[in-house]
């Protein structure tokens, strides 16, 4: 499965993948708890696939930073919880990110990215990293 059917609701914790497309919107499953809701076209949904993080230089995808925590984390939960202090955040995603622009990423962002990969993970659903939109992105840079 790919980071094009995980996602993120406004106002909702956690992640949720989508079971079903409907007319008004999508049916999608919580990565938490298995429950199932519907939401709307009104809903805020934001796609893993089309997050991005800032740096000094550019925007890096969500999934290439979730694939920098794997690495550090050697495929294992991570080393501190997304509850943890705004320094303890900042300082561990300085090691996986050194040049995350400091200004626009917040430790609340942090904290997402931090609670998002031990989801995945949990789910096992880390391999996505590896395997998804390898063609997308060679397309997309033409």
């Amino acid at each position: 499965m790919s980071l094009d059917k995980i996602l993120a609701i406004s106002g909702k914790p956690g992640l949720y993948e989508i079971v079903t497309q409907t007319r008004t919107g999508a049916v999608v499953q919580s990565l938490i708890d298995k429950k199932r809701i519907t939401v709307g076209a009104h809903s805020n949904i934001s796609i893993l696939s089309e997050i991005a993080i800032y740096t000094l230089t550019e925007e890096v995808p969500l999934k290439d930073v979730l694939k920098k925590v794997k690495d550090k984390e050697n495929g294992a939960p991570t080393s501190i919880s997304h509850k943890d202090g705004k320094d303890t955040l900042e300082e561990y995603f300085f090691e996986v990110l050194p040049d995350y622009d400091e200004d626009r990423v917040y430790a609340s962002d942090i904290k997402k990215v931090v609670q998002w990969y031990n989801l995945l993970q949990k789910n096992s659903l880390l391999d996505a990293l590896e395997t998804s939109d390898e063609d997308k992105d060679i397309s997309e840079e033409e």
